[in-house]
């Protein structure tokens, strides 16, 4: 009978710098048997957060802690280039029961098949398979992810966040050189079901992402990205920008009196399901100093012709003994119209954080937030008006 070894799966990012983006092969470890590895997060946060719109019709909400969020991590080498990755919600904003979040297989080489079989180019490559978030972008290597938090450097993520899980099966290239590749294909579906109609038009979502990411020298990393996602369908396709099934962090924000909670708030979702999402995303970081852009773009294929347009700048100074201290700061806009006809919608926020790593896996980060609602498109409704701020202190383990 084989031994299986059981560990403490390490974090996912080697030091106290997040921004790790994809995994290369020199990060991965040698396979030396089947070993399974458990780890985790878990997340609370003391909210402080006011907001307020031109009715008054908004719930009323104070200052106490939120629901703490959990993960529970496993990762599974089970042959030399074949690891197995599962993460499971024990609890979060949306659910507070324990469930499967996701999970996919990755393949670094294809050995399995025959001894070497296509090494060129497994040399430079790997296959993701499974039901999970493909990897359009960037973004949501440095987001939150439920109870996992301490890659993210602020306590909420992009207003217009991508993150879905779904079937999805790519194709990674990373080469020496420094170019990155990224060719993949989705069913579209977040909920999977075999029941149809006669009307129904299913179809797949394709996804790529073509980019340079290089340590130039010691104090000088330069990554730059572009990705894009197309659907054709209208009945599925949709969730790039609300498959989060975790729920955002700032708490029952613009909610209004009555109604229930929002697992969303704060955020902005376009909500197509014939469309094409485009990502530019630009990294540098020199000595201490980090940058993040985010330009973004999700424009309806259908006969609406709407857009929204996304735009955000992260910017993250590292001090202290070990960097274990940081200042940050966020600038992140949505603007765009549901439809070619229908008003416009503005967004803005704007985030100033700093955090304290007790340990490589210990985070204390306090953020502060503002966020307001402009355009013609929320006249009439709870967002007319609309504007939420305050701090929020969040704590975050990951192991």
């Amino acid at each position: 009978m084989k031994t299986i070894k059981l560990s403490i799966l390490t974090l996912l990012f080697s030091s106290l710098a997040f921004a790790q983006f994809e995994t290369t092969k020199s990060e991965l470890k040698e396979f030396d048997g089947v070993n399974v590895e458990v780890g985790g997060g878990f997340a609370l946060q003391f909210q402080g957060l006011k907001h307020e719109n031109v009715s008054g019709s908004l719930q009323m909400i104070g200052k106490d802690i939120n629901l703490p969020t959990a993960n529970l991590d496993i990762r599974a080498y089970l042959a030399d280039g074949m690891t197995m990755y599962l993460r499971n919600y024990m609890s979060s904003r949306h659910h507070n029961e324990a469930w499967v979040m996701g999970g996919h297989l990755r393949m670094d080489n294809l050995d399995f098949i025959s001894e070497g079989f296509l090494s060129e180019l497994m040399d430079i490559a790997y296959l993701r398979v499974g039901y999970d978030m493909p990897n359009y972008g960037d973004t949501w290597f440095r987001r939150t992810d439920n109870g996992y938090a301490t890659a993210n450097p602020f306590v909420g993520n992009y207003i217009m966040d991508a993150f879905t899980t779904e079937p999805f099966a790519e194709l990674n290239i990373m080469a020496e050189s420094g170019f990155i590749g990224v060719f993949g294909i989705t069913n579209g579906k977040l909920n999977q079901s075999v029941k149809t109609s006669s009307t129904a038009d299913y179809g797949a979502s394709l996804y790529t992402k073509l980019g340079f990411d290089k340590q130039i020298n010691d104090d000088l990393r330069v990554r730059l990205t572009g990705s894009l996602f197309t659907s054709s369908s209208t009945s599925n396709g949709g969730y790039l920008f609300s498959g989060d099934r975790a729920g955002a962090r700032y708490y029952w924000v613009m909610v209004e009196d009555g109604a229930s909670d929002n697992f969303r708030s704060g955020r902005l979702s376009p909500g197509y399901k014939q469309h094409t999402a485009t990502q530019i995303a630009p990294f540098v970081k020199v000595g201490d100093l980090e940058f993040y852009g985010l330009y973004e773009i999700d424009k309806d294929k259908s006969d609406n012709d709407g857009k929204y347009t996304q735009t955000g700048a992260d910017l993250v100074y590292r001090f202290g003994t070990d960097k274990k201290l940081y200042l940050a700061t966020r600038l992140n806009q949505v603007k765009g119209n549901k439809t070619a006809a229908s008003a416009e919608e503005v967004v803005n926020r704007f985030n100033l954080s700093t955090g304290w790593y007790i340990t490589p896996n210990v985070l204390a980060k306090l953020d502060l937030v503002t966020q307001k609602y402009s355009g013609a498109a929320y006249d009439g409704t709870a967002l007319e008006g609309g504007k939420f701020n305050g701090v929020v202190l969040e704590t975050a383990i990951t192991f």
